[in-house]
């Protein structure tokens, strides 16, 4: 049913970019809460190499991700197939929180195509890189087929609603406010 895999090939890469959406899960060292949050569109999703996948983490309503890892770095990454054959993937490994303006941020910023993803040119608030360390996929049999019915016009209108209010100040001043820590109280966005 199952298989680990040594690294990202070429046929997963084809898969992963398949998907329409991913899911994030990190936790931080003890206690405190279990964040797992859905990631989108699959185009702020990159393979980098067969080891290593960075996703653009736009701007939200909480910041836990960051926060735990900075904490810990432990990161689950999964995809489903909601459309095909059944399949889950997940890949866990090693985070690490890049912020705008430092080099290894650009460097991994022009891998994304900042166009396919909403708001992203203005919102996104760091790139989050993994090292994987163990990819395995399971059969995905109870996931349920679903057909997408397009994009959701809500990050785009409250970042360009917010950029006409206060220009880039104002997601400035969003993240100071909300997401500054993790629901427990963990320093995320400084």
């Amino acid at each position: 049913m199952g298989k680990v895999f040594a690294e990202i090939d070429d046929k997963l890469v084809g898969w992963i970019r398949g998907q329409q959406m991913f899911f994030v899960a990190t936790a931080p060292e003890a206690g405190g809460h279990i964040n797992l949050s859905p990631k989108g569109p699959i185009e702020s999703l990159q393979v980098l190499d067969p080891h290593t996948i960075a996703y653009l983490d736009l701007i939200g309503s909480g910041a836990e991700t960051i926060a735990h890892l900075r904490q810990n770095g432990r990161i689950c990454v999964m995809l489903c197939a909601f459309q095909g054959p059944p399949r889950i993937l997940r890949m866990h490994g090693r985070g690490t929180v890049l912020a705008p303006g430092c080099d290894r941020y650009d460097r991994a910023a022009a891998t994304f195509d900042l166009a396919a993803v909403p708001a992203a040119e203005h919102a996104a608030r760091s790139i989050i890189m993994v090292e994987v360390q163990r990819i395995a996929d399971s059969c995905g049999f109870d996931v349920p087929l679903m057909v997408e019915q397009g994009r959701r016009p809500q990050r785009g209108a409250w970042v360009d609603n917010k950029l006409a209010k206060g220009g880039q100040a104002a997601l400035a001043a969003y993240v100071a406010e909300h997401n500054a820590e993790s629901i427990d109280g963990l320093p995320a966005l400084p």
